[in-house]
């Protein structure tokens, strides 16, 4: 595959997935050919409508600073916070366009659209270079058992927890506890994204410091010239909000309980989108907002299928319609949140009740 994330015209063309046996069944050739057939149709919607992209986003870029404006104006309360929940919200959607760009998926060779986008993924601490190394790695090695998790949240099979030091388990332990979802701000994007892939390689993401500098300046001009009070209400808490939701649809899209981890032979392009990357439920307010992110499994089939064409490839290719399900209720999202390593006895994510169990 490419450095874009999907199999180019020559990749699919020449693309052979590994065979396990050297005696390869009927069953499994027909597969690959299905297989291959499906990326090959997937390729009719990863065209871009050059003035949809754009209209998508204008108009959410226009929805950040109304709501951002009313924010920070407006005096009562209750529309205060209403408007900062909306700012985050959509900074959401703005983080799909961004997301879709660094794919280069739409938008492509506008130097406005990159200026645009490239100030946003500072403001918001991910700075092009890290996210699109991470980003890239992540759609190369969906659900794969051993490796780096560079990407992803990590996941132990129960044989390695158990073996395990306590310093490793410790460690483990924490990577995967919700609050680290819930504040993902801390953890995910000004650690990961900017201060650990700094350290690591400074020269390549130079831009790391970049977005830490414009970040910070942001939110120190804001209190000098509006005070915390507008600052939490325009910038903090739409941040926290978009950087919390952010890494949950990450999250859930690859950890939910019919979720698929495989390795080696077992592991394919296709299989991983299909078995291992989920369809989030939602009504259209919502997938609105999450710029139709929960169409994750059509994503990692095609990145560069536009964000608002998603929907319509899930419609029309009939492998697509019947995809791994889960969503933001309650009882789905603690269900999701409950699981913790992958149980090849059992061929299923379990818990730490399930683990002790057993």
């Amino acid at each position: 595959m490419s450095a874009n994330c999907i199999a180019s015209d020559t990749e699919i063309e020449s693309w052979q997935p590994p065979v396990n046996e050297e005696n390869e069944t009927r069953s499994s050739a027909q597969q690959r050919g299905l297989d291959r057939e499906l990326l090959i149709a997937s390729r009719e919607f990863a065209v871009e409508h050059r003035g949809k992209s754009w209209w998508h986003l204008c108009s959410t870029l226009a929805a950040v600073l109304f709501s951002a404006t009313v924010a920070g104006v407006t005096e009562p309360l209750w529309l205060r916070t209403l408007a900062s929940v909306l700012t985050g919200l959509t900074l959401v959607r703005m983080f799909i366009l961004y997301h879709d760009y660094q794919h280069n998926t739409i938008l492509t060779r506008s130097k406005l659209a990159k200026l645009i986008l490239s100030v946003y993924g500072n403001l918001m601490l991910t700075p092009p270079s890290a996210w699109k190394h991470s980003h890239d790695h992540h759609h190369h090695h969906n659900s794969k058992l051993f490796g780096s998790d560079l990407g992803s949240f990590p996941i132990m099979t129960t044989e390695n927890y158990r073996k395990a030091s306590k310093i490793e388990r410790l460690s483990y332990r924490v990577a995967r506890n919700p609050l680290v979802i819930l504040m993902g701000y801390f953890p995910v994007f000004l650690y990961g994204m900017c201060i650990y892939t700094a350290r690591r390689d400074p020269r390549r993401h130079w831009d790391a410091f970049t977005s830490m500098l414009l970040h910070f300046g942001f939110i120190a001009a804001c209190c000098w010239f509006s005070g915390w009070v507008t600052t939490t209400f325009v910038f903090l808490l739409p941040t926290w909000i978009a950087t919390c939701l952010g890494t949950y649809l990450f999250y859930i899209q690859h950890n939910f309980p019919d979720a698929k981890i495989r390795d080696g032979d077992e592991w394919s392009y296709t299989n991983a989108a299909l078995q291992s990357s989920s369809y989030l439920e939602m009504g259209p307010v919502m997938h609105w907002m999450t710029g139709n992110i929960g169409y994750h499994h059509v994503h990692h089939l095609n990145a560069k299928i536009p964000f608002y064409r998603l929907p319509e490839a899930m419609q029309a290719l009939p492998p697509l319609q019947a995809p791994k399900k889960t969503s933001l209720k309650i009882r789905d999202i603690i269900r999701c949140l409950q699981l913790k390593f992958w149980d090849e006895d059992r061929d299923r994510l379990i818990t730490y009740s399930e683990l002790d169990a057993a």
